[in-house]
């Protein structure tokens, strides 16, 4: 086992399960209400989740952040795209200069968002950083993965400092680690940050994603995860003919029987069929856990990495929140099997975080209901009877 696989085992050893008692307080808060119990639906839910990943019912969802992880597959040699791996640098640029969809949507809800290049093609800060607006992070793995229709994707002690990563991340941004540490890669081909935080703890963050071929990637992962045939797992991702649909199919099932991943170890299927972004996500919920952070789900590649992270240990599940549900194969049933309802039905398949961040201000909305609505007492009313 290697520094970085070793790394890995030490955090999932942190995790622990949900806080009942801070579960049953949120509840009880919601229930002095006055309002009709259970009124908020999905709403009053999640902020109970996230008392019980806390520990506590005084709960704080400000400030908040979108972490966008960025890579490149080397399985878009394939043709399984419609554009080649340089429109991922391109957008990732873009996410620093804040000209994308989540970010413009990010402005709009008071919402940081932050790049990570986790191994991006050959990307290279750009020139003109002072006029960036958004934060970069540089936790590059390697220079994009392998084509995982002609071998493994990445080495474990690769896929294991990705993970890592992201766990590393969701201690920096909730101020539970400073940067330098969370800088600390084996392996890694170089570190730099643009614009970092300024230091806040973040309450709230979202896993998001941007890589061309990384539908692909996902529904390798998913096919060996949830036991389907690759066409029932592979969807069009960001627009695809009848006839690419096809070869795509093709190439996941190829991926899959080529590369044998064991299905009982998320670690080895990762690595042979991932991609870093998705080993970045995973890590991001798995520190959520850890360092008693939310994080919102995006759609079906964030909820592939979500999948993966309860692979590693269950209990990283406390940390996860639905945000909406993707219009691509088998998303409603990744998120029933991790337990989880979206708070969104919107037909969304866009990525970038999109789908997260559009539920955050759903959820500061419930917030300020939860803490600052009077009560049952305080006006003078009776309070409701439960009833099954």
């Amino acid at each position: 086992m290697g520094p970085e696989e070793k790394k890995l085992t030490e955090y999932l050893s942190l995790l622990t399960p949900p806080d009942a008692s801070a579960r049953e307080a949120a509840a009880a808060r919601w229930a002095s209400l006055a309002h009709p119990l259970g009124g908020l639906g999905l709403l009053e839910d999640d902020i109970c989740d996230i008392a019980a990943l806390t520990g506590d019912a005084d709960i704080s969802l400000h400030p908040a952040a979108a972490l966008v992880f960025c890579s490149d597959n080397g399985v878009v040699e394939e043709g399984i795209s419609q554009t080649d791996a340089g429109v991922t640098g391109v957008v990732a640029e873009n996410i620093i200069h804040g000209r994308t969809s989540v970010c413009r949507m990010a402005v709009s809800a008071g919402i940081q968002v932050a790049a990570v290049d986790m191994g991006i093609k050959d990307f290279q800060p750009p020139s003109d950083v002072s006029a960036s607006v958004n934060s970069l992070f540089s936790r590059r793995i390697g220079n994009g993965t392998a084509n995982i229709r002609k071998g493994p994707a990445m080495s474990r002690e690769q896929t294991a400092a990705s993970v890592n990563a992201g766990i590393e991340l969701a201690g920096l941004f909730s101020g539970n680690a400073d940067e330098a540490a969370a800088g600390e890669k084996a392996g890694s081909t170089g570190s730099w940050d643009i614009l970092p935080t300024d230091g806040s703890a973040y309450r709230l963050l979202a896993a998001g994603e941007m890589g061309i071929g990384n539908t692909t990637t996902a529904a390798a992962i998913l096919s060996v995860l949830l036991d389907r045939t690759a066409q029932e797992v592979t969807g069009r991702g960001a627009g695809l003919s009848d006839q690419a649909l096809k070869k795509k199919v093709q190439v996941v099932s190829d991926a899959v029987n080529l590369n044998q991943p064991d299905p009982s170890d998320p670690l080895d299927v990762l690595s042979k069929v991932g991609g870093f972004d998705i080993g970045g996500m995973c890590g991001l919920y798995i520190g959520g856990a850890i360092y008693k952070v939310p994080v919102l789900l995006d759609g079906i590649i964030s909820s592939t990495a979500a999948l993966l992270a309860y692979a590693f240990n269950k209990n990283s599940a406390k940390a996860m929140i639905a945000s909406h549900v993707s219009s691509e194969p088998l998303a409603a049933d990744i998120l029933n099997r991790l337990g989880k309802k979206p708070l969104i039905t919107a037909g969304m398949h866009l990525g970038e975080a999109t789908g997260a961040v559009a539920a955050m201000p759903l959820l500061f909305m419930a917030e300020a209901v939860y803490k600052d609505s009077y009560t049952f007492s305080e006006g003078k009313i009776k309070s409701y009877e439960k009833y099954e």
